[in-house]
């Protein structure tokens, strides 16, 4: 097969959650065992770090793995959904995954595929730590798919587990309350492997505690260690100064993700960092200083508060739960624009009436639909939005959706496609 015909089997043959939601996600880790023992069990050939969390894990990952690459170390990364291109998932220091380990892999494991009928993220998953271990990695960092506890990955003994934050997300499949969400979450902790914990709340703490209890794995809040002590944006770039806590100095990073939300991801990074040198890794305050300055460079990040025109300044920005979308909110009252318009799409099985309750009234809405089933229909959407107040025309996709914003937007307007990472994905 060519690259294009295996894609094509792999998007049609397999379960995608992307395309089916809840149908295709498989609760148990059955599968990625079958799929690793017949591949040699690639997932114990390489070190990693285990990143899970309702929103920003993926920036922490991105981040973690500048840090690591620059550090000297070569780093795996695995990601997902992919935005453009398949091998976005999988990267081994910035580089895509070859398309013809993509092809060689599918057509050696297409008998165990025909056997177990796995999901596409399974088959994925199983790629990845396949390239990682041929390719003799020195470390992989690794992003959970859905939860945690059944998810894929969770095959993997770490270096390090990481949980960025819990919040409302998936509660048809990981739980109707913070406590059973960050359960799902804390299955990623491993006997005697440290974890670092982005932030807690009243609800989630005790969970986090006990399963770290449980397991004798030294957990550290990030929140607790490190507060940034003041921000700026300029020439679009975060500007952040930290203060570690016992400490009188402060170190000031550039980053060059501009959202504010990044702020929590920088810190849980940075005593991720922090847990890698005591447990030997070599990586100096330098290295962070430079990596954090580059990381779409260097890793291939993007849709995160993404800058892609100016006058009207057009903005990307995956966020597409509650919770993401409240630091969006955020960030857009912090925004210097005249006027807002907003092109916006979401999914069927997102709390899509609490994301609109948030977003401000005064804004002119597009309303449009991704090119996926999961997609909310455009008119459906815009229905919901009226009675939450936001007013706006539908269309058929994003980019319509965009160029006709982009027609109405004066120069000092900000226009916003937000609300589902596969509407940021189509944008042209």
């Amino acid at each position: 097969m060519s690259y294009e015909q295996t894609i094509d089997y792999l998007f049609t043959r397999l379960p995608m959650f992307s395309r089916l939601g809840a149908a295709a996600y498989k609760e148990d880790l059955t599968n990625i065992i079958r799929l690793c023992e017949f591949l040699g069990n690639p997932h114990q050939r390489f070190k990693s770090i285990h990143i899970a969390g309702t929103n920003g894990k993926g920036s922490t990952s991105h981040m973690l793995a500048s840090i690591l690459q620059t550090a000297g170390y070569t780093t795996g990364l695995h990601t997902s959904p992919h935005l453009k291109d398949f091998r976005e998932r999988i990267k081994i220091n910035g580089q895509f995954v070859p398309k013809e380990f993509v092809v060689d892999f599918t057509q050696k494991i297409k008998p165990v595929i025909e056997e177990i009928d796995p999901s596409f993220f399974e088959i994925s998953v199983a790629m990845a730590f396949d390239h990682f271990a041929q390719e003799g990695v020195d470390i992989a960092v690794i992003e959970t798919g859905l939860g945690g506890r059944l998810d894929s990955t969770n095959i993997l003994t770490p270096e390090l587990s990481v949980i960025t934050n819990i919040g409302w997300d998936h509660v048809n499949l990981l739980g109707d309350t913070l406590q059973k969400i960050a359960g799902e979450k804390a299955g990623i902790i491993k006997q005697g492997i440290p974890v670092v914990v982005g932030e807690v709340t009243e609800e989630t703490a005790p969970v986090f505690e006990n399963v770290a209890r449980q397991k004798n794995a030294p957990l550290t809040i990030a929140s607790q260690k490190r507060q940034a002590t003041d921000w700026k944006w300029e020439k679009h770039e975060l500007i952040v100064q930290v203060a570690e806590k016992h400490k009188t100095d402060r170190q000031l990073y550039h980053l060059d993700l501009p959202g504010l939300y990044q702020i929590k991801n920088l810190l849980t990074t940075l005593e991720a960092c922090a847990v890698l040198q005591d447990k030997g890794w070599e990586i100096d305050e330098p290295t962070i200083q430079s990596a954090l300055h580059q990381v779409k460079k260097l890793t291939g990040l993007h849709g995160r508060w993404e800058l892609i025109h100016q006058h009207p300044s057009v903005i990307l920005d995956v966020a597409h739960n509650e919770a993401g979308m409240q630091q969006v909110v955020e960030q857009l009252e912090l925004a210097d624009y005249h006027e807002l318009h907003i092109v916006l799409g979401m999914v069927k099985d997102k709390a899509v009436d609490k994301v609109l309750a948030l977003l401000p009234s005064s804004a002119h809405y597009y309303f449009t639909q991704a090119n996926t089933p999961r997609a909310l229909d455009a008119k459906e959407l815009q229905q919901q939005a009226a009675a939450a107040g936001l007013k706006g025309k539908t269309y058929s996709d994003v980019n319509n959706a965009l160029k006709e914003a982009m027609a109405k937007a004066k120069e000092n307007d900000l226009v916003l496609v937000c609300g589902s990472v596969f509407l940021v994905a189509e944008v042209v």
